[in-house]
């Protein structure tokens, strides 16, 4: 599992999942964006969980699943795709688009510039 990809749906799924801890098959169609049928929803985290992406625990009658990748890990993964598909392999370049964004704010933008300090003390 080093490098890891989602269908969107997956990836969806996935989202609900980091965000809610644990979620019924139910709790998961209830919080995606379109109207999905049970089955379809039950689908896309049996194929997470055969990918071992997520795991299930009893839940009286229900299965609850849970996320056994965090989203930094998964986050970590997609940017370096987009890193070398969009940028060339250029940090840098994805990095000057990033900060570019007129929608940072100033708060934003200054705790960006202490991680690179603190990243910057670590290669001493």
């Amino acid at each position: 599992m080093t490098d890891l990809y989602f269908p969107p749906r997956e990836l969806e799924v996935m989202s609900i999942l980091w965000r809610l801890g644990s979620a019924t098959v139910a709790d998961v169609r209830e919080a995606l964006d379109e109207t999905l049928a049970y089955t379809s929803v039950l689908s896309a985290l049996q194929t997470l969980e055969d990918k071992g992406f997520v795991r299930h625990e009893a839940f009286g009658r229900a299965y609850k699943y849970l996320p056994v990748v965090g989203a930094e890990r998964a986050g970590g993964s997609a940017l370096a795709r987009i890193r070398d598909a969009i940028f060339h392999g250029s940090a840098e370049r994805m990095f000057a688009q990033f900060v570019s964004d007129k929608k940072l704010t100033r708060k934003e933008l200054e705790r960006m510039r202490r991680l690179l300090a603190d990243r910057l003390k670590e290669d001493k």
